[in-house]
């Protein structure tokens, strides 16, 4: 077992003022594979007065050195990579070729898409007879989940110290120890020491120290819509900007004109990503009633195969869930679904065959599902799909808006322009059309309880700008 006794902050690995450490278990073995300090109150006092110290310093480094910067960090991360996909694996239980491709392979991309800042930062401006200029909006606290973990870090860090703010870094204490190599990358990177500081602990603790702090400015987190309520709250109280990107249950809409083989598959393929646990899962499938039995039939097919298991089998599709209190919340949401009268198509709420050890779900397909039930409504966070019929695009477009969330959805139809104009009606941050890549320079982001604010690319890097107006 690792044991890990010290923060990163001011550019140097610290002591932490108290004592208590924090276990991170293997969800795949239910093992401790490490232990993490638990920081406190204290703790991020002294973060935050370096990253304040450090602000002077890191804004008024010239874009190129920024850039130089940023584009080390991405250097690192790949060069690293076997071993941080390694990790993450170990302490998330995604199947370790996805961790490579996905929890690396995004966060390098954040990083170097973050390398030309000069494109990034908007010049000086004329605007009627004044000068619009755009500056740091300061000391950033950037609160981070357990799902994406480095995925989640890099998009908030990265585009921070583009803007020339500095960083005060919580990462879950559920996923913590992908942070801790990136700090190691960050010491080696030429940053200003205190512009970018790490703080593990609890949410309740150091969370909430950071959202509250007067010296933060802005505070950007990445969780559950119940968490994002209370960092806006404690926020609130020193009028500090705060950027949510909070929960979904995003709809993906067939039309009648739809490839289904494509389109089932790969909606069965997002709503069971890193087993269920995305924000944007889209984990309402809205089929046409006419269609539905064949959709049944496809869907049924898609996630039989996949092959759930330990996360370092090659064959490896579904890994475990992060914890045993995730575990049992999918499971009580697929028997919830039984008892609603859904029908369960495939999958349940009993262990997977031969996993008795380790946090796993069966992948489950639910059909006659309604807006009404809580497997429509709720964010489950797992690998459950919800397939619900439609008479009219009409109605289609209801059921996909009928939710008190707005971050993500899919439209598939043979006609582009179609699902294009389909797309714009539904009340959501981002749409794929036709299960498009996503895209790492587009702005992603919620409306509804799905949050504030916008990520990746330029857009990611404005919510760190605060434009100020020279009056001539």
């Amino acid at each position: 077992m690792a044991v890990h006794d010290r923060l990163f902050v001011g550019g140097n690995w610290v002591a932490p003022e108290g004592t208590g450490a924090i276990p991170v278990v293997d969800p795949a073995s239910e093992d401790v594979v490490a232990t993490v300090p638990a920081g406190g109150v204290s703790d991020v006092d002294r973060a935050v007065d370096a990253a304040r110290a450090a602000l002077g310093p890191w804004s008024a480094t010239s874009p190129a050195a920024r850039g130089a910067c940023l584009a080390r960090i991405a250097e690192g991360l790949d060069h690293r990579r076997s071993e941080i996909a390694d990790v993450i694996a170990r302490e998330l239980g995604m199947p370790l070729a996805q961790c490579d491709a996905i929890q690396v392979g995004m966060a390098i991309t954040s990083f170097a898409s973050m390398v030309e800042v000069a494109e990034l930062v908007p010049g000086d401006e004329r605007v009627g007879h004044s000068v619009v200029t755009y500056e740091p909006v300061g000391v950033v606290g950037a609160i981070t989940p357990w799902n994406f973990p480095l995925q989640q870090i890099a998009v908030k860090v990265a585009a921070a110290l583009a803007a020339g703010c500095t960083v005060v870094l919580k990462p879950s204490e559920i996923t913590p120890l992908n942070a801790l190599l990136l700090a190691e990358i960050v010491a080696d990177s030429g940053l200003v020491p205190g512009a970018f500081n790490l703080v593990t602990g609890t949410g309740p603790i150091v969370g909430e120290a950071i959202a509250a702090h007067p010296d933060v400015d802005m505070v950007s987190f990445t969780g559950s819509t119940r968490a994002g309520s209370r960092v806006a709250e404690l926020g609130a109280a020193s009028v500090k900007r705060i950027a949510l990107e909070l929960g979904g249950k995003s709809p993906n809409v067939v039309l009648d004109d739809a490839d289904l083989d494509r389109a089932v598959a790969q909606g069965v393929a997002s709503a069971f990503a890193n087993s269920g646990q995305a924000c944007s899962a889209q984990s309402r499938l809205l089929v046409p009633r006419s269609r539905l039995a064949r959709v049944e039939e496809l869907a049924v097919e898609a996630a039989e195969s996949y092959t759930t298991g330990d996360p370092f089998a090659e064959a490896t599709r579904l890994g475990p869930l992060v914890s045993a209190r995730q575990r049992d919340r999918v499971r009580s949401y697929i028997s919830a679904g039984i008892e609603e009268g859904a029908t369960l198509l495939t999958g349940g709420p009993q262990p997977p065959e031969g996993l008795a050890t380790g946090y796993f779900v069966r992948p489950t397909v639910f059909s006659g599902v309604t807006s009404g039930m809580a497997i429509a409504r709720d964010e489950i966070f797992g690998p459950v799909l919800s397939i619900m019929a439609y008479d009219s695009e009409e109605e289609a477009v209801a059921i996909a808006n009928d939710s008190p969330y707005g971050l993500s959805a899919g439209v598939w139809s043979a006609d582009v322009e179609r699902a294009i104009g389909v797309a714009r009606r539904i009340h959501t941050g981002h749409v794929a059309i036709n299960g498009s890549a996503f895209d790492q320079l587009a702005p992603f982001g919620g409306r509804k309880r799905s949050g504030v604010g916008r990520e990746n690319g330029r857009f990611g890097v404005a919510e760190f700008l605060e434009p100020k107006t020279l009056q001539l």
